[in-house]
């Protein structure tokens, strides 16, 4: 029974997988050129994500400082949210830790990354709302529709919302997202890799 349970998780995230494919390709390569067209005039990244959100922004951010699957000069990025100190302290507490960050680092011509599961994290939220008063872009990454996320987004933001309702699956395609995202940028910047094993 727990065997055929564990392969049916396999083959649910397969196969979002491969829906994602079809409906993110374009939304993901838009989300490689705001990213290329940041760090190629000197601006940074900021990524953050809250809760279980917040190690694939520190992942994406480390593969953007060390490199993914290469060896290349680093791209300036900064994961928001991990100074302890900053969760409780000051007006707003909690709810706009990751917003005082974005204000206090961000600056025209960065670009905020920001990870929620349903889009209706206050503290991404406020993130966001703070990236667009630094006339920031934003690359969001969210599940189902977007929720109160996709609403605040602008013209020049991208979203990439998979197209799923359980938060394990979502982030599953997140990481890949954001796999695509690095190996999206390298490409660009230094051409093809022959060998990627």
């Amino acid at each position: 029974m727990i065997e055929q349970r564990i392969q049916q998780q396999f083959i649910d995230s397969a196969d979002l997988k491969y829906q994602a494919a079809e409906a993110l390709g374009r939304p993901i390569a838009a989300a490689v050129q705001a990213l290329l067209a940041c760090v190629t005039s000197g601006g940074k990244i900021l990524a953050c994500g809250s809760g279980v959100c917040a190690p694939l922004a520190q992942q994406f951010v480390a593969c953007c400082v060390a490199g993914f699957e290469r060896e290349r000069p680093e791209f300036a990025a900064v994961a928001l949210g991990s100074d302890a100190a900053l969760w409780t302290a000051g007006q707003g507490g909690v709810a706009q830790a990751l917003a005082r960050q974005v204000r206090a680092l961000g600056q025209t011509g960065d670009l905020l990354v920001a990870v929620t599961v349903d889009g209706h994290d206050a503290q991404v939220l406020g993130a966001v709302q703070a990236a667009h008063e630094r006339d920031m872009s934003v690359v969001a990454l969210t599940g189902r529709q977007g929720g109160e996320l996709a609403a605040l987004l602008r013209d020049t933001d991208v979203c990439l919302a998979v197209p799923h309702e359980r938060a394990a699956r979502v982030r599953e395609v997140h990481a890949l997202v954001l796999h695509c995202l690095c190996d999206g940028m390298d490409a660009q910047l230094f051409g093809e890799q022959e060998d990627l094993s």
